[in-house]
């Protein structure tokens, strides 16, 4: 984006649709660090926190060259004419699979597309994610007949470098011991951990089970106002909390390098199903710990029958047998675990 934007121009050239509001900030932030000395400037299109709302209608017309941000919102811009498509040369979906998977995402990215197409300029597509499944693949084939397709095989997006466990445990009390007195044990002498739920409840539950004992962690789920949602955000990013609780809303793109563990307090699932993996959120999830090359791990754990056939079909799906942690109640197992994963001397 940077590479085909003009500086001396102050209109909109370039458009980053992203499904989150964090992933937004943080493509945000990275690009003006990138393009700090080329005068180039990026206005943030998500939702507004209750106590910074500015009706859209005494909202400015958008100058910035680039813009980034979710979908509701950029469309919105749009439709009230404070952010124009007629200058744009370059359109890119980060986390492309989530954002024509989703109905939602896919009618306003549909309108975005037909749009830009009716402009004179010539404007570039540019779709990015670690994963794309089939119905997406015809999708982009469909949309960007004569553009260029670059794949990586599954089995190369296994993550080499994050190495991953399962923990067959009894209950959902045994759960809470397992990260409190065996992992934590070690895993806080590493690095920072993200914990993934399922659920806004089990957020609060973990949370919740967990402070009592006075862990220092914090919690962040999609209902979370966007000005609290910055705050966890930025507090885990600055260190002063080791442990965040998440749901789904960052298993996608979200970037900390200290994250070296993640744990899978409950396994993804497809909505309305039973057992069926969500497998490129549980490729995603992973992909928090270890970032940028470095070493992770990652604890699958595992409670009664439908967590083991979940784990057993995302073994199969990826070609990846993952070792099991024998004796959830044995210190020197996870002790051993981490030091194969290279996390403790």
């Amino acid at each position: 984006m940077l590479s085909r934007v003009d500086p001396n121009r102050k209109v909109p050239q370039a458009i980053c649709i992203c499904p989150t509001r964090e992933l937004a900030q943080q493509n945000k932030s990275v690009l003006m660090r990138m393009g700090k000395f080329t005068g180039i400037t990026c206005a943030c299109a998500i939702p507004p926190a209750q106590k910074d709302y500015v009706p859209i209608s005494r909202m400015a017309p958008v100058t910035d060259q680039v813009v980034i941000g979710t979908s509701g919102t950029l469309m919105k811009w749009i439709g009230n004419k404070k952010l124009s498509t007629r200058d744009i040369k370059i359109l890119v979906f980060d986390e492309a699979d989530h954002m024509l998977a989703e109905e939602g995402f896919k009618t306003d990215s549909n309108r975005m597309m037909k749009d830009l197409r009716k402009r004179p300029v010539g404007c570039q597509v540019l779709l990015f994610s670690a994963t794309f499944n089939d119905k997406v693949k015809e999708f982009v084939t469909s949309v960007i007949k004569d553009g260029n397709q670059i794949f990586v095989k599954k089995e190369d997006l296994t993550l080499e470098k994050v190495k991953q466990y399962k923990v067959r445990v009894p209950d959902e009390a045994a759960k809470i011991e397992v990260i409190r007195d065996k992992i934590f044990e070690f895993g806080q002498k590493v690095g920072q951990v993200i914990i993934f739920v399922r659920t806004k409840i089990s957020t609060k539950n973990v949370h919740n089970a967990l402070t009592k004992e006075d862990y220092v962690c914090s919690s962040i789920q999609g209902s979370l106002d966007q000005s609290e949602r910055e705050k966890v955000i930025q507090e885990f990013k600055d260190g002063y909390t080791k442990v965040l609780i998440s749901t789904d809303v960052l298993a996608r793109g979200f970037d900390q390098a200290q994250v070296n563990l993640v744990i899978n307090y409950d396994m993804p699932i497809k909505f309305n199903t039973r057992d069926e993996p969500d497998y490129e959120v549980y490729l995603h999830r992973i992909g928090r710990a270890g970032r940028f090359g470095r070493k992770g791990a990652v604890f699958n754990l595992l409670c009664g029958g439908t967590d083991d056939v979940v784990m057993t079909k995302i073994e199969s799906y990826f070609q990846h047998t993952v070792p099991e942690v024998p004796n959830w109640k044995s210190e020197d197992n996870f002790e051993t675990a981490l030091k194969d994963a290279g996390l403790l001397g």
